[in-house]
């Protein structure tokens, strides 16, 4: 049996680190420029957020791309903090799309971001099942949720697989560091 444990400090006596956030591809006009805020950031969250809702309201989209700029709107609202604004956002995208990995992913960062670890895992569970684009994301999200519920073991292997999916992620790499194994 191997068992994991956290190095020196508890991880849930620090601050929860950020969590992944993944904005939608759509199309052109007014919705493209909701993804460009939402993606790039070169505008305020603020007048990103303005986009977006301009874009909801006068823009004839395809089911797709309107659930992509709610979701696109989501991650803008949860960089400014309004998290329970996201949350309706992504709720509304998943009746619109219950398909799209996106939202999950986005959802549960939300509720990571609110400590709210067992909502979070339902959606990034849901996220991982869907294949999300950004899976990488996806595992670390559910390790910080993981192990926020006490499931160090299942933390542990969600950084790996994060790690596994993009070597690149210095943060996922970092949170391995954090524990020690053994038998």
């Amino acid at each position: 049996m191997i068992r994991l444990a956290l190095l020196a400090v508890s991880f849930l006596s620090l601050s929860v680190p950020a969590a992944s956030a993944q904005v939608s591809v759509i199309g052109g006009g007014i919705a493209r420029d909701c993804y460009e805020a939402a993606l790039y950031a070169k505008v305020s969250t603020q007048e990103g957020e303005k986009i977006c809702t301009k874009a909801i309201e006068a823009e004839m989209m395809k089911t797709e791309n309107r659930a992509a700029t709610y979701t696109n709107r989501g991650v803008l609202r949860m960089r400014a903090g309004k998290y329970e604004a996201a949350l309706a956002d992504y709720g509304v995208a998943k009746n619109l799309r219950p398909d799209l990995g996106a939202v999950w992913l986005n959802e549960g960062a939300a509720h990571i971001f609110l400590k709210d670890f067992d909502s979070a895992l339902v959606s990034l569970d849901k996220a991982i099942e869907l294949n999300s684009q950004e899976l990488y994301a996806a595992y670390y999200n559910r390790a910080i949720a993981r192990e926020n519920t006490g499931d160090l073991a299942g933390a542990y292997a969600d950084f790996q697989k994060c790690v596994e999916l993009n070597p690149e992620f210095e943060r996922a790499k970092w949170q391995l560091t954090r524990f020690t194994v053994s038998n």
